[in-house]
């Protein structure tokens, strides 16, 4: 691809301490008003003119712009595969990385590439605006300043945050455990059932306990391979036998994430149970995940969801349903063996649900 390419300076110093690259896929952090009133894409040259504390920070700050901004509406696969290659190609040069993205897809976005980049040992943070940069009362400038503190900050010169995070309105959160649950307000994320990782303020107060450690020697293992065969089946009172009929006839089809009720509830009709029992029996995997944003799926807590244990339905535990649908898309990909496929999709990769699992 033909990548947009800025250098800034922000050193104040002769010597720079820090080494960041930010990648901008799109969305409204990196956008701004022309002379017309239009939106469009901001030009990452004059960062320091709209962002002037950039310059206390003294790092070194390259810019990766995708050649056209994406609406994070439209992210698919080939986007995910460019995004955790630029940082596995860079890896060596930076310090950290700093993805802006579009709110609407970017827990999907930061749940993939945990899983797509092994070995990670550096920060990798995602984080956009609700409003454009160029606004008066935009947050794409905290949310910014702050991303690209976190992503230098080292304790013994090891980086604090060595996973993939999304940081937005103060919060930052496990990216593969976060979920947008907000269009208007600035408080757009959510990690129902993780702590946050960190919370910023006058200092930026870590929650070590929470963050996955540094491990040393782990070397960055870059996987390129994803299967977009799979669905997500939401159920409602008064779903019916041809809709689900529908669903498991879908050609290719590989996995579904079946969004249940409350613990892993599901209807009890016996048109129903057949219908899931036949597509486990047809091959295909089906991960049982709750519709609350919090809590989790204990399958045979009930007799509802004992019934989906029996016939072969797998128990997404308390993962989210974007950390799921991109976790199947990985395994099916990187996973032949069918068993290992399974045990894998119900325990943790890179601590997107807890290992505790029924």
């Amino acid at each position: 691809m033909n990548y947009k390419i800025v250098r800034l300076n922000t050193a104040a110093k002769t010597e720079i301490e820090h080494a960041v690259l930010i990648i901008y896929t799109g969305g409204t952090l990196g956008m701004a008003y022309d002379p017309q009133g239009a939106l469009v894409p901001f030009n990452f040259g004059q960062i320091l003119e709209k962002i002037p504390n950039l310059n206390n920070l003294n790092i070194s700050i390259t810019v990766i712009s995708f050649p056209e901004p994406i609406d994070s509406s439209n992210i698919n696969l080939q986007h995910w595969v460019d995004m955790a290659y630029i940082i596995y190609e860079n890896y060596d040069t930076y310090d950290g990385f700093v993805v802006l993205h579009g709110t609407d897809t970017m827990a999907y976005s930061a749940s993939m590439l945990s899983y797509m980049l092994k070995g990670l040992n550096k920060p990798v943070i995602f984080t956009g605006a609700q409003l454009p940069i160029s606004e008066m009362r935009s947050d794409a400038r905290e949310n910014l300043v702050t991303s690209l503190e976190i992503a230098i900050t080292k304790a013994n010169g090891k980086p604090v945050v060595p996973e993939v995070c999304i940081f937005f309105n103060h919060m930052l959160l496990r990216g593969n455990r976060a979920k947008k649950v907000q269009s208007v307000h600035f408080d757009a994320f959510e990690s129902e059932n993780y702590p946050a990782l960190a919370e910023s303020g006058i200092i930026i107060d870590f929650n070590y306990a929470s963050i996955r450690p540094y491990e040393e020697g782990k070397h960055l293992r870059y996987y390129n391979q994803l299967d977009n065969h799979v669905m997500v089946l939401k159920l409602f009172p008064g779903i019916t036998k041809s809709v689900i009929e529908s669903c498991i006839k879908i050609k290719k089809l590989k996995g579904i994430i079946l969004e249940t009720y409350g613990s892993g509830n599901s209807p009890s009709e016996d048109w129903f149970l057949k219908l899931m029992e036949k597509a486990v029996k047809m091959g295909v995997l089906v991960l049982n995940v709750s519709q609350c944003n919090g809590g989790r799926v204990i399958q045979g807590r009930y007799q509802t969801s004992k019934d989906l244990k029996r016939i072969g339905v797998l128990s997404g535990g308390d993962i989210t349903t974007e950390a799921a649908v991109t976790k199947m898309m990985f395994l099916l990909a990187n996973e032949p063996d069918e068993n290992e496929l399974k045990r894998k999709l119900i325990t943790p990769l890179a601590g997107e649900m807890s290992v505790l699992n029924h």
